[in-house]
């Protein structure tokens, strides 16, 4: 095999729990509760809507990856349809996403182990760093065993889910769900822009292409399982939520735990945490993988530093990159003990860069797939849903503009150095 070739070790199966570990974040512990509080009942209509809506994108980007299986995923969709310079800035903007997003992320699951333990602000970010470094480590080592670690913490995080749902399924109550609408109906659409962001992170496979045994069918199944199975348990720990009535409380992360303090307890608070922390892990796991390998495609097609496209010589992992990621959240976690930054706000930046690149991947879906074709309205669909949710991104529409701008001037200096050269 050669040093600069990926190898080919992953199934369906660890496509999916790649797949789920990408989507299924943090939020499915506190969105229904906040949903629920802000809409009522109506609430899981808006999660009905963006479940389906979800499979739009996620088919589209199947037909993409299943056309181009390259570990570039949507930079080489991208580069086929509009050209190597396009490719190239976004890969740039792609650049605010992860290095900023996976350490706020990671945060987030800390401070659930906070409520536990509690600790000062830098012990919140030292069990953060523990959990960023565990996954870094874990993918030096190699894909393969980076994706059976991703099935072992899925088949955790979908069990205690279900137990979740199984316990407090017998206090449901139908009284719960009237008023249905005590809000009126406009709290749909407004609760539906916020659980879009439950529903980003499918492009975080395709880059995986190049390590898939069989690419051209299993990225599609990965997609769509991973999919179905996220739809369903949103909708299932919504309607939980609602029927009991577990929500309207100041504590953010009250939801599930009064959901299992149900059938458990006391207790149920601990299995919370313990969900958290490994729902938080899948994350973090599932996209460092996809991201990794997203910049080491792009770095060996001449965007980014060609140090940045070397693999390891016994893993065949992208180990500089991962190197790089690893200083780059560092700075983050740094940034956020010196002077605590806002979570949310840090997140903001991250998930309008996801929105951008889900726009250029639609764009460029139609006008590589048939024209009037089933997947050509799919693209056209998912490119409505997400113009719609980029006007409601506010002041961080500048970020992916700024690292745009940088890019630029970076491809501009190497074009320069080239030709003097």
């Amino acid at each position: 095999m050669s040093e600069s070739s990926l190898k080919r070790s992953i199934t369906w199966v660890q496509g999916t729990t790649l797949t789920i570990g990408a989507v299924l974040g943090c939020g499915i512990l506190v969105l229904p509760s906040i949903t629920a509080s802000n809409a009522g009942p109506v609430s899981l209509l808006s999660w009905t809507l963006m479940s389906l809506l979800a499979f739009p994108i996620v088919l589209t980007i199947a037909q993409l990856a299943k056309k181009i299986p390259s570990a570039g995923g949507i930079m080489a969709y991208i580069a086929h349809a509009f050209g190597a310079k396009t490719s190239a800035l976004l890969s740039w903007v792609m650049l605010g996403s992860i290095p900023v997003g996976l350490p706020t992320i990671a945060l987030t699951g800390a401070y659930y182990v906070n409520d536990l333990l509690p600790t000062n602000r830098w012990g919140v970010v030292c069990i953060a760093a523990l959990i960023l470094l565990t996954s870094l480590l874990f993918h030096v080592k190699g894909i393969d065993l980076s994706a059976k670690v991703s099935v072992l913490a899925i088949c955790l995080i979908l069990f205690l889910l279900v137990m979740a749902v199984i316990v407090a399924f017998p206090y449901v109550k139908i009284s719960s769900f009237t008023p249905f609408a005590p809000h009126g109906w406009f709290p749909v659409g407004s609760a539906s822009v916020v659980i879009f962001f439950s529903f980003v992170g499918w492009e975080m496979i395709t880059p995986l292409a190049e390590e898939f045994k069989r690419p051209g069918r299993d990225i599609a199944i990965s997609l769509v399982l991973g999919a179905g199975c996220i739809s369903v348990l949103y909708l299932l720990v919504s309607f939980v939520t609602i029927g009991t009535h577990a929500y309207g409380t100041s504590n953010g992360m009250a939801s599930l735990s009064m959901l299992v303090a149900k059938g458990w307890g006391h207790s149920g608070i601990i299995i919370t945490t313990v969900l958290a922390l490994f729902i938080t892990f899948s994350t973090v796991h599932a996209n460092i993988a996809g991201f990794s390998r997203m910049v080491y495609a792009q770095a060996r097609a001449g965007c980014f530093p060609a140090k940045l496209a070397r693999l390891h010589p016994k893993f065949q992992t992208p180990v500089h990159v991962l190197a790089a990621l690893g200083g780059a959240f560092a700075f983050i976690l740094l940034l956020y003990g010196t002077i605590a930054l806002d979570l949310e706000n840090l997140l903001k930046g991250p998930s309008v860069v996801f929105i951008t690149s889900y726009i250029f991947t639609m764009l460029a879906a139609l006008k590589m797939l048939k024209s009037l074709t089933i997947g050509w309205f799919m693209a056209l669909l998912s490119l409505l849903i997400t113009v719609i949710v980029l006007f409601f991104s506010g002041w961080a529409i500048v970020y992916p503009v700024a690292l745009a701008v940088v890019g630029a001037v970076f491809l501009h200096l190497k074009k320069t150095k080239r030709t003097n050269d």
